[in-house]
Parts: structure tokens; sequence; C-alpha cells
């Protein structure tokens, strides 16, 4: 009974992060750098958040600039999302 709860609680656990960061974090950040500059190229975004993506952008390069690989690609994918991605 007890390795039937102890399963139940990770299953659980599985579920509950989220698939970007699970993603993210398996993800050099010079590459998931990459991936954000393709996106950003053709995505058609507006002023506003062409700024977030900016931002977000920034901070990542410094994190990853840090070997921050986890925070670097968190930013990453923050910036992913205003795009819609």
């Amino acid at each position: 009974m007890k390795n039937l709860t102890l399963a139940l609680a990770l299953g659980t656990l599985a579920l509950a992060v989220p698939l970007s960061s699970v993603f993210a974090a398996n993800v050099p950040c010079e590459e998931m750098l990459k991936t954000l500059r393709a996106t950003e190229a053709t995505a058609k975004t507006s002023d506003a958040d062409k700024a977030k993506i900016a931002d977000l952008e920034t901070k990542g390069i410094e994190r990853c600039n840090a070997d921050d690989d986890k925070r670097a690609d968190d930013f990453f994918t923050q910036a992913m999302k205003v795009m819609g991605k």
C-alpha cells in the first residue's frame, strides 16, 4: 500500500510539472536562443509584445552568459509564449 501511495504521489507530481519547463531544462540555452531568434524573425507581434520579448531575451542572455541554462531557458520560453509559440 505504501508503494502505491508513493507511485500516485510521484505520478501527480509528474503531471503538475509544465511540459515546457521539462523541455527547457534539457536544452542548452544557446540552442534555445537560436530557436527564439528564428521564431522572432517570422513572428508578427505588436510593439508592446516586441518590447516584452526583447526584455525576456536580454534577461535570458544574461543568465545564459552566467551558465544558468535553466533560468535562461525559462526566460526564452516565456518570450516564446508571448509570440504564441
